[in-house]
C-alpha cells in the first residue's frame, strides 16, 4: 500500500473507529502488548489487524492468487482459509466462502460506520480480517470478504 493510501486508511479509521461499539475484551491464545504488536507488523498490518483498518479495494497481491495453498493470518499464521474456497467476487478483496476449519475465524457484530455487519476475526490472535456477508456462491452462500494485508499466503508443496 502506498504512503497515501495507508494515511487516508489511517485518517478514516481514526474517524469511524470511535463509532465502533466498545466489546468486552476477549481472551486470545496469542497475546503481545500494543507496543509488540507494532514490533511484529507492518505499519499496514497493524493498522488493519489490531486497529481494524481496511485496504483500499483492488490493492491486496492476493487478490489474484490463484495457486493452491492456504491463507494464514499474518499476526500469528493461524491457518485461515483454503486455497480451494477462494472465489472471484468481484469486490476488490479476496473472498472465501468458508474458513479452513471450524474454529479458525471467530465473529463479533461491528456497528462502525453507521451500519450492522458480521467482523471476522482470527481465532488465535484477534486479528481483524475482514467482514463476512450472505451474498456468497454455494455450497455455503457465504462472502469471506478479507483484507489481503492481514493474511500471508503458503503455497501447497509441489
Amino acid at each position: 500500500m502506498q504512503r497515501r493510501q495507508f494515511l487516508m486508511t489511517s485518517c478514516l479509521a481514526a474517524l469511524f473507529g470511535g463509532v465502533r461499539l466498545a466489546q468486552a475484551e476477549e481472551s486470545f491464545p496469542v497475546s503481545y502488548s500494543d507496543a509488540e504488536w507494532q514490533e511484529r507488523l507492518s505499519p499496514d498490518q497493524y493498522a488493519i489487524l489490531r486497529k481494524h483498518g481496511t485496504e483500499y479495494p483492488f490493492t491486496s497481491p492476493l487478490l489474484k492468487e490463484h495457486r493452491k495453498g492456504v491463507f494464514a493470518c499474518a499476526g500469528c499464521e493461524q491457518e485461515l482459509f483454503s486455497s480451494d474456497t477462494k472465489y472471484e467476487s468481484g469486490t476488490g478483496w479476496p473472498s472465501f466462502w468458508q474458513p479452513i476449519a471450524a474454529g479458525a475465524v471467530g465473529e463479533t457484530v461491528d456497528r462502525s460506520m453507521g451500519m450492522v455487519r458480521t467482523e471476522v476475526h482470527c481465532a488465535r490472535c484477534g486479528g481483524h480480517l475482514g467482514h463476512v456477508f450472505n451474498d456468497g456462491p454455494r455450497p455455503t452462500g457465504l462472502r469471506y470478504c478479507m483484507n489481503g494485508v492481514a493474511m500471508t499466503f503458503q503455497p501447497a508443496e509441489a
